[in-house]
């Protein structure tokens, strides 16, 4: 079996040491060749090389964004459900929210040591475990996307990265709660449209869901579509007020899975085949914790088994996320 390592050496929580020893244990399971991204996009590039050459498993050591331009660069070459690499993933990111959704560990020894089990497993069964992506239209989704203050929040965050901030979990959430603050003061402009209804209008925000949790304050998951999995269709969470005692009420509920989370000014859905997000002027996007810019217009479509992955089934999700 032959696989790319593919190791973001910028990313939060990587280290020369930690890239080397997860490399001597996958050549004792693979025939291993080791790539380093040195710019933005250069996964992609890599990811799309690998599948070409007809690679078996492509295994990322970086965050978030390094798995996105992995799944785009491979998806590339043949669409969703061709024949082409499984993605593993050892964290090296700060969040690490694709790796912990799908049941890895956010330890990379520990996820160095699942890994080499799920190829071990791979060899007796054959086949990977398959999950559904989401069509952003100009790019493929892997977790989320947000339009609105979600957008602004990660464009903040790019910004301070660029500064030679580390982006931290904390450094996040203070960001966060100051765009969010920012934003009481807009008037709403999105438009959020759903198979089978009325378009919902007066929205501030919204966030779209492939998996669960949305994302994690440290080691504490966030929750807005506890039900979304990498195996249903999408789903949305989205406001109609930034009112902040409202949303504070709103925020205690997410971080509590056992809670409902409902809210008069929530509009919120499960299991959608596919949404649209319109907004009445250009609003902050982001992609997989990624900004990508402003848009009036975004279309999500569920394509499910879309991609491989050498990760546990749904049902044998460990708590080590």
């Amino acid at each position: 079996m032959r696989a790319v390592l593919i190791v973001n050496p910028n990313a939060t929580s990587t280290t020369p040491a930690g890239r080397d020893l997860l490399a001597h244990a996958l050549e004792s399971r693979v025939k291993l060749t080791v790539a380093h991204t040195d710019h933005r996009g250069h996964a992609i590039e890599i990811a799309r090389d690998a599948a070409r050459d007809g690679v078996d498993v492509l295994i990322v050591h970086g965050g978030d964004g390094t798995v996105n331009e992995v799944v785009n660069g491979i998806l590339e070459v043949g669409g969703p459900g061709a024949a082409a690499p499984a993605v593993g993933v050892v964290p090296g990111g700060s969040a690490n929210v694709f790796a912990r959704a799908l049941g890895i560990s956010p330890d990379p020894i520990e996820a160095t040591n699942q890994l080499i089990d799920l190829l071990s497993e791979y060899r007796r069964r054959k086949s990977w475990r398959r999950i559904g992506l989401m069509d952003c239209g100009e790019r493929w989704g892997v977790f989320t996307a947000g339009m609105g203050v979600d957008g602004d929040v990660v464009a903040a965050v790019e910004a301070q990265r660029a500064k030679g901030r580390v982006v931290t979990a904390s450094r996040y959430i203070r960001v966060a709660i100051r765009e969010m603050l920012a934003s009481t003061r807009k008037e709403p402009s999105l438009t959020v449209h759903l198979p089978d209804r009325e378009p919902i209008g007066g929205v501030h925000f919204a966030f779209v869901s492939n998996a669960s949790p949305w994302t994690y304050a440290n080691a504490r998951p966030v929750w807005t579509n506890p039900m979304t999995t990498f195996e249903t269709g999408l789903g949305v969470f989205a406001t109609t007020s930034m009112n902040v005692w409202a949303n504070l009420m709103l925020v205690r509920r997410m971080l509590s899975k056992k809670a409902r989370i409902e809210a008069k000014h929530l509009v919120r859905d499960d299991d959608l085949s596919w949404l649209q997000v319109t907004s009445e002027a250009p609003v902050a996007c982001q992609i997989d914790g990624d900004y990508v810019g402003l848009r009036d217009s975004m279309m999500f479509t569920a394509v499910p088994d879309a991609l491989g992955v050498l990760a546990p089934a749904p049902g044998e999700v460990s708590d080590l996320r």
